[in-house]
């Protein structure tokens, strides 16, 4: 199978092909290997790849027998490495399936893999010192986002169609908006986190996907989706197949708009543009648009003080875990400055600082709830601004200490995290596209608890209304034949 052939198609396009018997998987993985080797020279997604090991029955779900990859972190499949993207866990190799991958394999999807991620997946920036930076295939100079910027790269560049991703802050929507993707962030206790963790950064990091195709995401949370035994949080299952909602009219949405961000940085003029574009785009379609705030029952710098300890707190017993596990010294030789300076704050978080942030979390959840009684969504921009170049990310952050690295990463991508504190779904969208780069630009659309299918609604809509699949970056398998 060509590499121009393989590219033209998502994740249920090809699974459809082997089901039918036009292709085999083994196929499918062949020309997968060869998109790996075509281009991750280029973009550095892929820090290790594998032969496959499943062998899926063609046809046993709308997934088997396609090419898969899995973020370094939060994921475990039995006998691969696992090492969060640091020099510490450097050798790190999983004892069995953690309940996500044994869904992975049930889905029939072949995994091939693990992506690139920062360090701890700490950053909404993939700059690792343990494999490189991973790059943007629309701009090899510029960062694919993070944290999951690998798993990103990799489905931009056409590697994969779609890819395991993780999102405690925006790293799904970050990396999705920055490379021409969609992504979507579920729901608080949609896919489990288990066995050996019952929540990350205390249920605001969730499972998800980076896809070219609403479709593809929307089969797989299908496939993945629903709670095992000892999760701590319960989502309501669907009232039918995400994959049916995505070809579901949405109806006459009520939709808010926000284009200044909480703590109130200033956006690019070009964004700002593409959400004013993305709102004149919802209004032909029918759908009610209008200012609105979303209050957060806390100021910025609490809200932000609060994820700070959060974050660090966990950071702390990561840390503290691996250099126990392996002997190693917690050091610079082993991890990064702004993880180090994260590290140091958190372990002066107290248990009643804890317990504070706790309550701010309830606090905005509560608050943002309260919103979606009023409106179905809210429409914002994804990211404030266009990728930036490799290397310039921590410019601004230097001498930073726990808080004020968390601050720093909060001024970068301000729009997304108050979606993971309350534990609610939302999505980027690639509608736009900057005039003068041609670099992709996400909208993000949050909803109310357990409102997946609301979004996946909208969305198929606006895929049809503004396709974006036609669209690729300059680093492409498309253009490569195959090896």
């Amino acid at each position: 199978m060509e590499l121009s052939e393989y590219t033209r198609f998502d994740a249920v396009g090809l699974a459809d092909l082997v089901a039918r018997g036009e292709v085999s998987a083994a196929e499918l993985t062949a020309a997968a290997q060869a998109a790996i080797a075509a281009v991750n020279p280029r973009i550095n997604a892929v820090v290790e790849n594998w032969p496959a090991e499943d062998e899926p029955v063609p046809g046993s779900t709308p997934l088997a027998g396609v090419p898969f990859l899995i973020k370094d972190l939060a994921v475990a499949m039995a006998g691969k490495r696992v090492e969060l993207g640091s020099r510490l866990a450097a050798g790190n190799v999983a004892a069995e399936d953690s309940f996500l991958m044994r869904r992975l394999r049930r889905a029939g999807l072949v995994t091939l893999g693990r992506t690139a991620t920062p360090e701890f997946a700490y950053s909404t920036t993939t700059e690792p010192v343990l494999y490189g930076a991973a790059r943007n295939p629309w701009d090899p100079e510029r960062t694919p986002g993070g944290s999951t910027g690998g798993s990103a790269a990799a489905v931009a560049a056409g590697i994969v169609p779609m890819a395991h991703a993780t999102d405690a802050a925006g790293s799904i929507r970050v990396p999705a908006a920055s490379t021409g993707l969609f992504g979507l962030k579920p729901t608080r206790g949609r896919i489990s986190m288990g066995p050996d963790a019952d929540e990350v950064f205390n249920g605001l990091a969730v499972h998800g996907a980076i896809s070219r195709t609403v479709r593809d995401s929307a089969t797989l949370l299908d496939l993945i989706g629903g709670p095992e035994t000892g999760d701590p949080y319960f989502a309501e299952p669907p009232r039918r197949p995400y994959a049916e909602e995505v070809t579901r009219p949405p109806g006459a949405l009520r939709i808010g708009l926000l284009t200044t961000p909480w703590g109130g940085r200033e956006v690019d003029a070009a964004i700002s543009e593409a959400t004013r574009q993305a709102a004149r785009l919802l209004e032909s379609l029918g759908h009610r648009v209008e200012v609105a705030t979303m209050e957060l029952d806390v100021d910025w710098e609490e809200f932000v003080l609060a994820n700070a300890r959060l974050w660090s707190a966990n950071l702390v017993t990561w840390i503290d875990g691996f250099a126990a596990a392996f002997d190693r010294p917690v050091d610079e030789s082993t991890v990064e400055p702004e993880m180090l300076a994260s590290y140091a704050w958190g372990r002066q978080v107290s248990g009643a600082d804890f317990v504070h942030a706790l309550d701010v979390r309830n606090r905005v959840a509560r608050s943002v709830g309260q919103y979606f009684t009023g409106h179905d969504l809210l429409l914002t921009p994804t990211l404030p601004e266009l990728p930036l170049p490799i290397g310039t990310y921590r410019h601004g952050s230097e001498g930073a200490d726990g808080h004020g690295w968390l601050a720093h990463l909060f001024h970068r991508s301000p729009f997304t995290a108050v979606f993971n504190v309350a534990g609610t779904p939302a999505m980027s969208v690639p509608l736009s596209a900057d005039p003068t780069t041609g670099l992709p630009i996400g909208v993000q659309f949050a909803a109310g608890y357990g409102r997946e299918d609301t979004l996946f609604r909208l969305a198929g809509q606006l895929e049809q209304a503004a396709p974006w699949a036609h669209r690729t970056p300059t680093v492409w398998a498309g253009a490569n034949p195959a090896a």
